[in-house]
């Protein structure tokens, strides 16, 4: 199990514990069972689950500030938590190239969701990215992005 099964793995717990409202120790401890996952794996699906629920307000902020037309409760629950796993990553594991974590949120909506919400998370991952990217530039430097027009 590497990487991806791992994410996979924390998908799955963080959809127990949002739709299924189960605790997140008992979710990550029944996903462990039920998926044999191993040591490495798991180690790392609980930091990217509870680094996730540590962040989730903020998260789902930045998720509603760049999803304007779609109501954050109104997203298909696989979705709301592919997306919640990605910008984790991305905001917060400076480890992890924001690249691989869109990447991988696309696979795992291809999995478990389906071709149109992969889509969907990467309009939505994309635009995060295009927003954090215009933030982060300096004013000096958005003139001269400006004058080279």
């Amino acid at each position: 199990m590497g990487r991806r099964q791992a994410r996979e793995t924390a998908l799955q717990i963080l959809f127990q514990i949002d739709v299924g409202k189960n605790e997140p120790n008992f979710a990550i401890k029944n996903t462990a069972e039920e998926f044999g996952a191993g040591p490495q794996e798991l180690e790392f699906a609980r930091q990217l689950v509870i680094g996730t629920l540590e962040h989730i307000e903020e998260i789902d902020q930045m998720i509603s500030r760049v999803s304007k037309e779609w109501q954050l409760n109104r997203m298909a629950n696989v979705d709301r938590n592919i997306m919640r796993l990605a910008l984790y990553e991305m905001k917060f594991r400076q480890d992890i190239p924001s690249s691989v974590s869109i990447n991988e949120a696309v696979e795992l909506a291809k999995i478990f969701s389906s071709s149109d919400s992969a889509k969907f998370v990467n309009g939505i991952l994309g635009k995060f990215v295009q927003v954090e990217t215009e933030q982060t530039v300096l004013p000096e430097e958005a003139a001269l992005l400006n004058t080279n027009d």
